[in-house]
């Protein structure tokens, strides 16, 4: 830690902790059902309905493309979530929930959220709007646009 209240390693320090802490913490929450943090991301980034090309969730979920395909393959084994031929873009594939991984996201969010109001932070939304606002600064591609930010030079 730095002498200085506020110095930029210190900011980094407690982003990384804070990240660590609260995915065991949500870890332990899924492995009661054989998931993982980044499966929950997929299947969160998911649960819009809207289906998401499999770049972009690579790009969301930050995981390599190879790694992501992995683990969709093992959400499409359990019936979590299926892909299909994007129909504006034939060379494209998304990625979409089965009604079963609705309903599984839908149950799960329920229990992350109740293990993060044992937490007894109240201004989580605050927390959360000023960390896409430091992500916003930190990543210009993103305030273009999401569909700039995961094109095809990622």
């Amino acid at each position: 830690m730095s002498d200085v209240p506020g110095a930029p390693a210190d900011l980094l320090r407690s982003l990384t902790r804070a990240e660590r802490l609260l995915s065991r913490r949500l870890g332990v929450v899924l492995a009661d059902d054989g998931l993982t943090i980044e499966a929950w991301r997929v299947l969160c980034l998911l649960a819009d309905g809207q289906g998401h090309p499999m770049s972009e969730v690579s790009a969301e979920a930050s995981l390599p493309p190879g790694t992501l395909t992995k683990l969709v393959d093992q959400l499409v084994d359990r019936n979590l979530v299926f892909r299909r031929i994007d129909p504006l873009d034939r060379r494209r594939i998304r990625a979409y929930l089965t009604a079963r991984g609705r309903r599984e996201h839908a149950r799960l969010d329920e229990r992350v959220r109740a293990s993060l109001a044992e937490l007894g932070v109240p201004q989580a939304a605050d927390l959360v709007v000023q960390l896409d606002n430091l992500i916003a600064r930190l990543d210009p591609a993103r305030q273009r646009g999401h569909a700039d930010a995961v094109g095809p030079k990622r």
